[in-house]
């Protein structure tokens, strides 16, 4: 996971990694459950999850913490579906969530979790996520052609699951 299949250079290197940031707004509260305090376990979750994670407190007047992650794109999916999952209302998917975040803590995502994570489909009836963390979502989607522009496509978090 921490280096590309084909060209076995560390994710860092990789241009594509760094295209299309994800970048949304998460409620001070989740940040704390997610991160820990003063933010102890930001660089686990970044080395397990081998994305970099930024986290501006004080960009927003209204408590809300910017959110911005870079790195492989299934991570950043994995990392996205955690945070719903975190943030659900939906004690089922809330406790899902909980497993994945000590799972990144702990240990370094396989290919594994990364395939599991995303053939789960995230959408549960649940709204309280979209007004936990909003913001533009932009997950740059791998292309067939090394040729072709590297196209972007931008969610509203709230619409992202419906």
């Amino acid at each position: 996971m921490g280096t590309s299949a084909l060209s076995k250079k560390p994710w860092w290197t990789l241009p594509e990694n760094f295209h299309a940031p994800m970048v949304f707004h998460m409620e001070e509260d989740q940040e704390e459950l997610i991160f820990g305090h003063g933010d102890t376990y930001l660089r686990c979750i970044e080395v397990h999850s081998h994305t970099l994670i930024q986290l501006e407190s004080w960009f927003t007047a209204t408590g809300q913490t910017r959110v911005t992650v870079v790195g492989p794109h299934r991570a950043r999916q994995w990392l996205l579906h955690m945070f719903y999952c975190v943030g659900s209302q939906d004690s089922c998917h809330h406790d899902q969530g909980l497993e994945m975040l000590e799972r990144v803590r702990s240990q370094p995502l396989t290919n594994h979790d990364l395939v599991a994570s995303i053939s789960v489909p995230p959408y549960t009836g649940d709204l309280s996520f979209a007004s936990r963390i909003s913001g533009n979502i932009c997950l740059s989607v791998p292309q067939p052609s090394p040729y072709q522009v590297i196209g972007c496509s931008g969610f509203h978090l709230s619409s992202l699951y419906l």
